[in-house]
């Protein structure tokens, strides 16, 4: 990039599109929504605490969790504007216990799954939270669309992304060729390449986990944990940190290096994260900046869903770290 230069999130998928036919027509305009609905988004997290749109909505979602009033905004912004565009045939979201069906797009190539608003008991407190999204493109064009183009494994995605709204705003998202990551320049209303070719970190020195379940890890878990809190000569030390918001907390580590864990409980024996909505597309974007996702067995993105809502637990974070746990979990 030159020097005093700025490229726009536009420009960038422009000039790639010769590089790569598929980002051409109706992805590249799937991204021109997810960058709207992001701006109205950042809109409305940024006048928060002057509107009403603070605090509990009133109702639960699919997950049994209290929906906050941005939540649902943020699903219906979403769903709205690439429903007009018409290039989603469905959209799949945490939001919605079922499938939503896409009215006049039944020839569409694409379907998308997202978390619209990441970290939401995170919203009263002003810290960071986000937008995660995942598409996937049909595998019967000319036909009924099936479960079987719905629940696709995650190394069938052909984008994936998300947007956090923190002291800055970016939009970080992979297509399979490298994770680019651009900040919102408030004064054009434009994201604009901030971070080209994001690499992880091989080794890091943060690892991400909520301690204050402890009690009901797995030994493995347990004895990895208990490992990165010791201290040596012979050992690099590691810091604890955990914001409780995967965005966030997936965010810093992607930049600084580092693990994120969110284990089996007893109370939660698949994990809390969603498959569709929230590790798969973390996990495309961490291997795509050359680190690892694993649910502790098998690699996140070999994981065939088999329920819209499925859970699994999760290991994501610098390649040598993840190694480092799956000697723990043998």
């Amino acid at each position: 990039m030159k020097k005093n230069s700025i490229t726009t999130l536009n420009q960038f998928i422009s000039d790639q599109q010769n590089m790569f036919p598929f980002v051409q027509g109706s992805l590249s305009r799937i991204f021109r929504d997810l960058q709207l609905g992001a701006k109205m988004i950042n809109r409305d997290v940024r006048q928060a605490g002057l509107i009403d749109i603070l605090g509990d909505f009133g109702n639960t979602n699919v997950q049994g969790e209290e929906q906050k009033k941005l939540d649902v905004i943020s699903n219906e912004v979403f769903i709205k504007l690439l429903e007009m565009s018409g290039d989603c045939v469905c959209i799949l979201s945490e939001e919605s216990e079922d499938v939503h069906w896409c009215e006049g797009a039944e020839n569409a190539k694409y379907i998308l799954a997202m978390d619209p608003l990441d970290g939401s008991s995170n919203i009263d407190v002003n810290a960071s939270i986000g937008s995660i999204f995942s598409i996937y493109k049909r595998r019967s064009p000319n036909q009924a669309v099936t479960m079987e183009d719905i629940l696709q494994p995650g190394n069938c995605q052909v984008a994936a992304g998300y947007i956090i709204y923190g002291t800055a705003t970016m939009f970080v998202y992979t297509t399979g060729s490298g994770v680019n990551a651009f900040t919102l320049d408030d004064s054009i209303q434009e994201f604009c390449l901030s971070h080209p070719d994001i690499q992880i970190p091989k080794n890091g020195k943060i690892f991400s986990v909520n301690e204050g379940n402890y009690a009901d890890f797995p030994e493995s878990y347990k004895n990895y944990i208990d490992y990165c809190k010791t201290t040596g000569e012979s050992k690099k030390t590691y810091s604890a940190r955990y914001i409780g918001s995967l965005i966030a907390d997936f965010h810093r580590n992607l930049l600084k290096g580092g693990i994120y864990l969110y284990p089996p409980t007893l109370s939660a024996p698949n994990g809390k994260l969603r498959l569709l909505y929230e590790c798969n597309p973390m996990a495309f974007l961490i291997e795509q900046a050359g680190g690892k996702a694993t649910n502790g067995s098998i690699r996140i993105m070999d994981i065939q869903p088999t329920e819209l809502h499925q859970r699994t637990p999760v290991v994501i974070g610098s390649e040598n770290m993840v190694d480092e746990f799956l000697t723990y979990n043998k």
